[in-house]
């Protein structure tokens, strides 16, 4: 069992940063690739960035390259998600999710454990 809590969700205006961060506990951390998903109210989830057991590997939805940038550190088992140039279309709640696999996957049905989610708002 992996537990994950997100924090440092809110609101912010467009154009402004936040930064997003999921704390494991539980089994070895560094033998999950680790995923940021969103879903925004009526949607889909979907696919935010994803970065590999090593963090050596990193993949983004097209939405956010350039934009987002996920890190991990294995030794405080965290995974932050720094977001900038937030705009409006960002709003959702945010959610950090383990995967088994060595690289994380955009399918959002391979991954094994969830945390509750943040909320980000950004206004217009």
């Amino acid at each position: 069992q992996v537990h994950l809590v997100e924090s440092g969700g809110g609101l912010v205006q467009a154009g402004g940063s936040l930064r997003l961060s999921c704390a494991a506990s539980g089994r070895t951390f560094s033998n999950y690739a680790m995923g940021w998903f969103r879903q925004a109210p009526g949607k889909e989830r979907e696919f935010v960035a994803g970065i590999s057991r090593g963090g050596i590997t990193t993949d983004y939805a097209e939405s956010v390259k350039g934009r987002f940038t996920i890190s991990r550190d294995n030794a405080k088992n965290t995974v932050d998600l720094q977001m900038n140039s937030l705009k409006p279309a960002d709003t959702a709640d945010y959610f950090c999710a383990a995967d088994r696999s060595i690289l994380a996957r955009r399918a959002s049905y391979l991954y094994d454990y969830w945390g509750q989610g943040t909320q980000v708002t950004v206004s217009s």
